[in-house]
């Protein structure tokens, strides 16, 4: 298992400029067009990455996208100015993508025509690995020995013209990726987890795109502390007054309204608008400016009949209910859980692999709520496989739980 110490600051050697220099940002189509004959005689993995405006923008469009492969050197695209890239993927073929958190990059560039044909995820590798950071600055530093700087990582990368920092900083996040790759490679495939990984690529590369979420406004930071029907329902006219109106300026929603203000006018209930803008979180000037329309949402949740106000336990789904009440409702049930959380913590320590990775939660807890019957090792690996379990994790966990659930009838 890997075991390697990590270097000390005095070994690792900072990485400032990429081998060759920052070039221009690609943004028109006849430099486009060299791009893709570049990659296209290019040679091996290509090193992709890519940078939203995350906390800046609505959403999660991509902005700047790194590519760089052996041969043809490092492009900067920018997919505002080409929002059809798919001439690239199309010019590499086959070629193996190295990201690292791919399933963070992908979406958006699927959405300018960048669908890999294969996937190697350095951070899902140093994950297998054990790694105790799986960052990319610091996995870089711990295998290469090279030191990569990330003042540049929550910038607003929605900014034109790019500064030629951040710029610079782009182009070394693919600098040493391929080599990242083949170090990682090389350790997965000692420690017997090459296949482990290459199934974990794969899924992560065909995964679906995420389901719309389900009332989104609950997740409100500091919901949690409400406790009365009408301040959720507050909660949920301020939610989608704000969302509108940031889509509508792709805003950032917490930049034009945070979500303490929203909590604090559901505590609150103030019923005109002085009433609102005495409290602390609506003092800025911005939000003094707005206050009228956030007070016109919070009325039309204080109007609104009893029956017509959200559940304080919220939507129904298909799972099961939150852990910390199967002791009262399935004391059995529990049991199960606590003892197949207690086995993977376990085979966590014993194989250096998080136990996210050895299990998906949510899949775990399916069956512990509602196991197979019989829970035999065939039923819970079809059960587990029916809920995305890849064929290393049910073969490793299948048997283990059927002897620990054995014990508990």
């Amino acid at each position: 298992m890997s075991s390697a110490v990590p270097p000390t600051a005095t070994d690792v050697v900072p990485l400032t400029e990429p081998a060759d220099g920052v070039g221009r940002v690609v943004d028109t189509p006849a430099a486009l067009d060299r791009v893709v004959e570049r990659f296209a005689a290019g040679t091996g993995p290509v090193a992709a990455d890519a940078e939203r405006a995350s906390g800046y923008r609505y959403g999660q469009a991509t902005y700047l996208v790194q590519l760089r492969r052996e041969g043809a050197g490092t492009a900067l695209l920018d997919p505002v100015a080409l929002p059809d890239l798919s001439a690239i993927g199309e010019a590499v073929g086959e070629a193996e993508w190295v990201l690292h958190a791919a399933s963070q990059d992908l979406p958006g560039l699927a959405e300018h025509g960048l669908r890999p044909a294969r996937v190697f995820d350095t951070e899902l590798a140093a994950r297998l690995l054990g790694l105790e950071r799986v960052g990319l600055a610091a996995v870089v530093a711990e295998l290469l020995g090279l030191g990569l700087a990330k003042e540049h990582s929550a910038v607003d990368w929605s900014t034109r013209p790019l500064p030629e920092d951040w710029l610079r900083y782009a182009a070394l996040d693919v600098e040493v990726l391929v080599d990242l790759r083949d170090r990682l490679a090389e350790r997965l495939e000692a420690d017997g987890k090459a296949e482990w990984a290459a199934q974990e690529f794969e899924a992560e590369r065909t995964a679906p795109p995420p389901a719309p979420r389900v009332d989104p406004w609950r997740r409100t930071s500091g919901t949690h502390t409400l406790r009365d029907r009408r301040q959720l329902a507050v909660v949920r006219s301020l939610w989608q007054a704000r969302d509108a109106s940031a889509r509508a300026r792709d805003v950032s929603p917490g930049r034009v309204l945070p979500d303490r203000a929203i909590v604090a006018a559901a505590r609150a209930l103030p019923r005109t608008v002085p009433q609102l803008t005495a409290l602390p979180e609506f003092a800025g000037k911005a939000t003094r400016r707005r206050a009228p329309a956030w007070q016109r949402a919070i009325d039309e949740a204080l109007a609104l009949p009893d029956d017509r106000l959200p559940s304080q336990r919220g939507p129904r789904t298909d799972g099961p209910p939150q852990p910390r009440t199967w002791a009262d409702r399935d004391p059995v049930a529990a049991r199960r859980l606590t003892s197949a959380r207690e086995l993977l913590a376990t085979m966590s320590g014993d194989l250096h692999v998080p136990v996210e990775n050895l299990l998906q939660p949510d899949a775990l807890r399916r069956l512990c709520w509602t196991p197979p019957d019989p829970a035999r090792s065939a039923e819970i690996a079809e059960f587990l496989r029916g809920r995305g379990a890849r064929p290393w994790q049910v073969e490793l966990v299948a048997t283990p739980l059927e002897d620990a659930f054995s014990t508990l009838v």
